[in-house]
Parts: structure tokens; sequence; C-alpha cells
């Protein structure tokens, strides 16, 4: 199938944490067109039964597909993509990429064999997770920790505000408190909000501690799908939201080169 030139990737998320993925997108595929869509209205996943975030997001991604036209779909979401990303590629005839929690290069990583893992709620108890641990972690020991208040933490930050530094301090403190006497040395940030706010983490768990995230090998699996494939940005960058358009976003999201921003 020929792909037009300005098709393009469509990158998915609840709200922007999905920005982390769109990085790592633009340092490996530069001249993509791509455009950016957050659920605003729907924020946050972690909270909502696995259904209803299932059927929130095959629908979403539906719509959005009918309209743009992408060449493929990334979910730069962990809660959406643990839950939804097998109905998503059953519906929809274009590639789909997933972002799962970084199990397996934290596994290859630790020292100590103990490995933190930061996500929403719904993503914590996902089955997939448990795949992930079996496959790549059954020597490992793997401390599951839900942290909803980091996600809005970092919605907090990218708008410009200043999130209070003892929130990431009580995030630290429970998680090693949850490891018991033993020693944390990487932590899996399983949310695309999370490595947002890799600066405040690393200041509330030590520079001995280190963060791993999905985000280069999303955009890795991106350019493998569309090897070959022409691309043409032809105007600026467009993000796409659902409720009302927060004034302050437009200064957010001009680093990452959404300079347009619709309502869905």
């Amino acid at each position: 199938m020929i792909v037009s030139a300005q098709s393009p990737i469509l990158l998915f998320d609840s709200g922007f944490g999905g920005l982390s993925v769109l990085a790592a997108v633009r340092e490996t595929l530069p001249d993509a067109p791509v455009i950016y869509a957050a659920d605003l209205a729907g924020l946050p996943y972690g909270e909502k039964t696995e259904a209803e975030i299932a059927a929130r997001v095959a629908g979403l991604l539906g719509r959005l597909a009918e309209r743009y036209q992408p060449r493929l779909i990334c979910i730069a979401c962990n809660t959406a993509s643990t839950i939804a990303l097998g109905m998503v590629r059953d519906v929809l005839e274009i590639p789909i990429v997933g972002t799962v929690p970084a199990i397996k290069p934290a596994a290859a990583l630790t020292k100590t064999g103990v490995i933190g893992l930061l996500g929403t709620a719904a993503t914590i108890r996902q089955g997939y997770v448990d795949d992930l641990e079996a496959k790549f972690a059954t020597d490992k020991k793997l401390i599951r920790y839900a942290a909803p208040e980091l996600v809005h933490a970092a919605e907090l930050l990218l708008r410009g505000g200043t999130p209070d530094p003892a929130i990431f301090e009580q995030v630290a403190n429970d998680l090693r408190s949850k490891a018991g006497d033993a020693e944390i040395d990487t932590v899996v940030l399983a949310c695309t909000h999370f490595p947002l706010l890799e600066a405040q983490l690393r200041a509330a768990f030590g520079q001995e501690v280190r963060f791993v995230d999905g985000a280069a090998g999303i955009a890795h699996r991106v350019a493998h799908l569309t090897q070959d494939q022409a691309f043409e940005r032809d105007g600026p960058g467009l993000a796409i939201v659902t409720g009302p358009v927060d004034q302050t976003l437009a200064h957010a999201l001009q680093p990452y080169g959404l300079s347009v921003i619709e309502r869905l």
C-alpha cells in the first residue's frame, strides 16, 4: 500500500504524558508529520474501570482514524495500551504501536535485583504486567506502586505550575517502605506522564537510582514499521484535545512542535 508523505503518525494519550514519547519520535523521525491527541475530558484513565477505558479508547481512535487517516497510531499511554490495545488492533486496519512497562530493560539493568514499578492503579493490576514479570523478571523482585498523584503533577508542571516536592518524597518513601529491607536500584516509569517528572523523582529517590521508560523503544518500533516510507511535514504540528481547550497549553506545547490546538 502506498502511503502519502503527508499522512501523519497519530500519538494518543489520556493527557500530555505522551509528549515524552513524541520527543523520542521527533528525535528518531524528525521529518514525520505527527498529530498528538489528548483525551483531557477522560483524564485520568488510571482511576477508571477496564470496560470504561476500552470503550473510550476504541471509540476515540476510531473517530480520529476516520478523520485524519494516519499511517500509524501510537497509543502513548501505558494504561490504555495494557487494556485496549488488542481491541483497537481488531477494529482498525492500520499499524498500532502500544506502550508497555519497561520491565525487560529494567531487569537487565538492576544490580540488586529489586525493581520499583510506578504506574496508575489500572496499569499495575493488569495481567499484562504479570506476564512481563513472568517473562523477564522471574529472578527479580518487582514492587508495584500506584501513583496517580504523579499524573496530576506532570500536567501541572507542563502548564507552568510547580508541583509540591512532598509528593515525590512521599512516593519514594512509600515505594521503599513496600520493599522493606530490599534495596531498589531501578525504577520503571510505567506511565508516559512520569518521565516528564524525572528530575523531581531523581531528587526524591537519589542519584543512585536509575529510571527506565519505554519512549526510545516505542520510537524505534514506530521507525521500523514506517521504514522506507516518505515523510513530509507540510505545516505546523497539530494537537487534538477532548474537553475544553486550556489557554495555558499553547505555550507548553510549542517546544514539541505543536502550534495548533483543536478540539475534537
